[in-house]
């Protein structure tokens, strides 16, 4: 079967792979992948899971950048930096959980996210 082949939910491979590297970027680059991946490929129907991951991980990217103000605006109180440290690790586990389940093909929403790419 090749690589560009339709599987599991019609996504590709390929679709799957970038969707996969989508989630895991917000690790170390927040926002900026899924943005620039959903810009990409939003008018583009024959890649629907990549659009729709890619929204899914721009939605909770911009959840923990939310968050990430708060913290640091709460760090006067030093309950910031604890907050920014559960933030990020809040961060990992769910890109990680994402990322995974975006390479099988299944289509992943994050248990807490402000929906404002809809």
């Amino acid at each position: 079967m090749s690589d560009t082949n339709p599987v599991q939910g019609g996504a590709s491979q390929d679709d799957r792979t970038i969707a996969m590297l989508t989630h895991l970027s917000g690790i170390i680059l927040g926002f900026i992948v899924p943005l620039v991946v959903w810009l990409i490929n939003k008018d583009k129907g024959d890649r629907a899971f990549l659009v729709s991951q890619s929204k899914e991980a721009l939605n909770f990217q911009i959840t923990l950048l939310f968050g990430y103000i708060i913290g640091m605006v709460l760090s006067i109180i030093l309950i910031g930096a604890l907050l920014n440290l559960l933030l990020w690790i809040v961060c990992i586990i769910f890109s990680i959980i994402a990322g995974l389940a975006a390479n099988k093909g299944e289509d992943y929403r994050y248990p807490f996210a402000i929906r404002l790419i809809n």
